[in-house]
This record gives C-alpha cells, structure tokens and sequence, in this order.
C-alpha cells in the first residue's frame, strides 16, 4: 500500500522516459513479458478489456494487437503518463484511481494490469474494486515484479535492484528518488503463494501463476 500523492508525482517526473528507461534496466525482456502476457490474454477470448495504470499503454496496445476483436480500455490516474499512450496512438483512456472506477458493476470480462497494483493505495481495496467491474466468470490477470526464490539468483537481483537501477534510473531521468521508490516497493509486493491468498481474500479464485525469467516477474491469472 503507497502513498497515491508521492505516486502521482513520482510518476509525472518520469512519464516521458518511462518506457525507455523500463527497456534499458530489463535488457528489453519486458517486451517479451508483455508478449506472453497477450498471449494469455487471448486464450480468455475476451470482448471488453479494462487495462488498470495503463500508464504508457504498452500492455494495453499488447493486448489489443493479441485481441482483435476485443475493446480495450485504459484507465490510470496519472495523466502525464497516459499522454506517453496517446502518443503512441492508444486513445481509448480514462483518468481513474483504480481503488474507485468510474464504471458500472460487471462492465468487463477481463481486467489487466501490468506493475500497477503494486503501487495502489489498498491492495486490498483496489482487488475488490477490480472483482466489481468484472462480469461473473471474468479475469483478472497481473503482471508485476517479484523477489526471486533462488539462493544463487535473490541476492544478484536484490543487488541489481537497490544499487544498479536507481543509478541507472537517475542517469536516464533525472528522478533517482522514484526508482528508489518504485525498487523498495518491489521488495514490499506480495507474490508467489501470497500474492495468491491476497487474491483469494478479495472473493477471487486464483487460477493460473507463470513465472517468468528466473522468478523476477510472474502472471497471475485469478476468475471473479
């Protein structure tokens, strides 16, 4: 749980490089995450898509490309960074907290986000809000970071994460203070088996956990 103010803010600082910066610090695998994310996502052959901190809208455009037949809407509460989406041609926005969505009860039959429940206000709170706007026998899927499991893998990562990215970071965006933040959030995320109770608790059933790249990142994949 984060402080939405010091979110927004943090987030506003780096809008422009965001993606560059992202791509840079994964040795472009996030692209090949998001991949495999639309890949599972058109397995739901679903026909209305809510993307939750949609932010540069990278996830988003992934899913629309493996959905053709899908409407996939945006919503973050950062304008600045759904500006990078607009640039990139993905209009289909709408500035909203993800804890209370401007949408109706049961509007979507799947719901994503990529690296944004992490920095949500309530896990909890933004879960059941997400368990709302799904129509019954909807997805969630969620993409986002995790502390490796490895004894050989952890501590190289947990170095990578507190000491590399935020110089890097800093390099790229002159924000050094929100990837110090955005790294400390990682280490604070629940994942794994966790992750999976927290969805459960939220009157969602977990369906499907991929790891992906050495356990640096996982989908979930929960059915309201």
């Amino acid at each position: 749980m984060q402080d939405p103010t010091f979110v927004q803010k943090a987030f506003a600082g780096i809008a422009s490089r965001y993606v560059l910066t992202n791509h840079v610090l994964s040795l472009w695998i996030d692209v090949l995450w998001r991949k495999r994310f639309a890949r599972e996502a058109a397995r739901l052959t679903p026909t209305k898509v809510l993307d939750l901190a949609t932010g540069s809208g990278d996830l988003a455009i992934a899913v629309e490309k493996a959905c053709p037949a899908a409407l996939v809407v945006g919503a973050d509460f950062s304008v600045p960074m759904m500006r990078e989406a607009q640039a990139d041609r993905f209009e289909r926005l709408i500035a909203a907290d993800g804890t209370n969505l401007p949408f109706h009860d049961q509007t979507f039959d799947l719901l994503t986000v990529g690296f944004g429940l992490r920095n949500m206000a309530s896990w909890p709170g933004a879960l059941n809000e997400m368990r709302r706007v799904l129509k019954p026998g909807g997805h969630l899927m969620i993409l986002d970071f995790r502390i490796p499991a490895h004894p050989f893998i952890r501590p190289l990562y947990l170095f990578y994460l507190k000491k590399v990215v935020p110089w890097i970071a800093g390099a790229l965006t002159g924000q050094r203070h929100a990837y110090e933040y955005l790294c400390r959030s990682i280490e604070q995320f629940p994942s794994g088996p966790d992750m999976e109770a927290l969805i459960a608790s939220c009157s969602l059933t977990p369906v499907k956990s991929v790891s992906l790249t050495g356990g640096i990142a996982s989908i979930y994949i929960a059915k309201a």
